[in-house]
């Protein structure tokens, strides 16, 4: 699951043209969206990716597996990602205003 999330991240970064760091934001935006088990909130934050409708669907069906995994799994997955962040060659790769806004999205999620 979480390698799927990494490859789609990628794809979309590669697709789109976008520079890593320009990227990042958004993919835990959608995230967090899609982790939170919230399908309003989901199709709110994809809505600025201008997605087709298979794309929506993709995102509801990896929503509803987050959704079997339960708090704990949730909680588990945040944690993970923070780790990442918090990692020393993360840490030098991203400014640090751009890990401050990751760390509030992932906040929102665990706040859920």
């Amino acid at each position: 699951m979480k390698g799927t999330l990494l490859l789609l991240a990628l794809l979309v970064t590669g697709e789109l043209g976008f520079q890593t760091t320009e990227a990042c934001l958004s993919f835990f935006e959608a995230f967090a969206g899609m982790a939170s088990g919230n399908k309003a909130l989901m199709n709110l934050i994809l809505s600025k990716f201008e997605p087709t409708g298979q794309e929506r669907e993709a995102f509801e069906k990896l929503q509803e597996c987050y959704n079997g995994l339960g708090l704990s799994g949730k909680l588990l997955d945040a944690k993970v990602m923070e780790a990442i962040l918090l990692s020393p060659e993360c840490r030098n790769y991203y400014t640090t205003d751009m890990l401050d806004k990751i760390k509030k999205v992932l906040s929102k999620l665990t706040s859920m």
